[in-house]
């Protein structure tokens, strides 16, 4: 039997509102859900001169051949800092070195509480200091980050297949990588600050749905996701040029959250800031539309250049909430943008889940109507 099914047919049955050193093997399992663990290498601090660490319980310091140096006790914070030829902690230096508590300990990075152990490795631009962890523990943590964790179940439960598949995809796409799979924060990767964002709610989340991930023609995807689209979401090449087949423009269910609706002024001193190159702005247009109202290309006229941002360069250059906006032009000369959405506007609506999760639709509904024409599939790791 198989446990691979496509999604989309499932939302299609309701009517909504009416209605360097270790890597492992993934492959999609289509008959028995995996009973292994893959674990995952998070970069919480890179490229620093020193970094804090710690742990709960008594922790061995090992080093690079996996020989136990000595120990640190509980509940000590010590400075790793950079030194010629590698590592300094304490009173040892070594090419890297192994943080691993003792019984269920915690470590601690920077400013939190960790699962898992510490790899403090040199890297070009000084130290990385990176949270080896479980991928499920990993998830305990990033649910509790990247959604409101009073939410209804089912929204947990889809982000937790979103939030698995995403770290994921990037832990194959940096398989070549000898440091890490990804970093802690929301802009690259996603928010994960630790033990301080698990709940309750997020084990049973990440629990209920072991192991699944979302594919397509048998390969992981990129399941992005965003807080809300303001009504309808993207297709992929609108935003960022790209082609993934299952990133498709969809009717959202977002419309009702205020957090999305946003107004924002800017001077024309405050753009020519934001726009290297462009000198002092003479004006701002919006040459082109998505058919669900995101500017897809921005031309900004100065008086040393004009600047055209294409895509998600228009959000991301002027640091705004989204490209869905009017813009107009104030008496003063200010540009006014009114705009709808938090985020990128592909994949899956934050916020839609939430609507569509209180309307009583199941994570697999959710899911298949933000990732269309996508499997669900469980992995097994060697």
């Amino acid at each position: 039997m198989k446990c691979q099914f496509l999604l989309n047919a499932l939302f299609a049955q309701i009517k909504v509102g009416h209605l360097w050193w270790i890597s492992a093997l993934l492959w999609m399992s289509l008959a028995t859900p995996s009973i292994a663990s893959v674990i995952l290498r998070i970069a919480i601090e890179r490229g620093v001169n020193q970094v804090t660490v710690g742990s709960s319980t008594t922790a061995l310091v090992k080093d690079s051949t996996g020989q136990t140096l000595g120990k640190l006790p509980a509940m000590s914070s010590f400075h790793a800092s950079s030194v010629p030829g590698g590592v300094a902690l304490d009173k040892w230096h070594s090419g890297l070195f192994w943080i691993e508590p003792t019984g269920k300990g915690f470590v601690y990075i920077g400013e939190h509480w960790y699962r898992g152990r510490i790899l403090v490795v040199p890297t070009d631009k000084g130290l990385t200091a990176v949270n080896w962890v479980d991928d499920e523990e990993y998830l305990y943590s990033v649910v509790g980050g990247e959604m409101d964790t009073e939410w209804p179940q089912e929204a947990l439960k889809a982000q937790a297949v979103a939030a698995r598949t995403f770290a994921l995809y990037e832990r194959e796409k940096q398989r070549n990588n000898p440091v890490y799979d990804l970093g802690d924060s929301p802009d690259h990767w996603q928010n994960y600050k630790g033990v301080v964002n698990e709940t309750p709610s997020t084990y049973a989340a990440v629990d209920a749905t072991d192991k699944q991930v979302l594919t397509y023609k048998d390969s992981i995807i990129l399941s992005v996701f965003h807080d809300c689209s303001g009504g309808h979401t993207e297709n992929v090449e609108d935003v960022w040029g790209s082609h993934e087949p299952y990133l498709r423009a969809v009717e959202d269910y977002d419309q009702n959250v205020s957090e999305c609706k946003w107004v924002k002024t800017f001077s024309r001193k405050e753009i020519s800031a934001r726009i290297s190159g462009v000198g002092n702005v003479l004006d701002m247009i919006a040459e082109s539309y998505s058919p669900f109202g995101s500017v897809k290309v921005l031309k900004i006229v100065g008086d040393k250049a004009t600047i055209v941002l294409v895509g998600e360069e228009v959000r991301t250059a002027l640091k705004i909430k989204s490209t869905h906006f009017n813009l107009t032009k104030a008496a003063d000369g200010s540009f006014v943008l009114l705009g709808l959405g938090y985020g990128h506007a592909l994949g899956m609506s934050q916020w839609g889940a939430y609507n569509l999760a209180k309307r009583g639709v199941n994570y697999l509904q959710i899911l298949g109507h933000y990732y269309q024409g996508v499997a669900l599939s469980t992995i097994n790791a060697k």
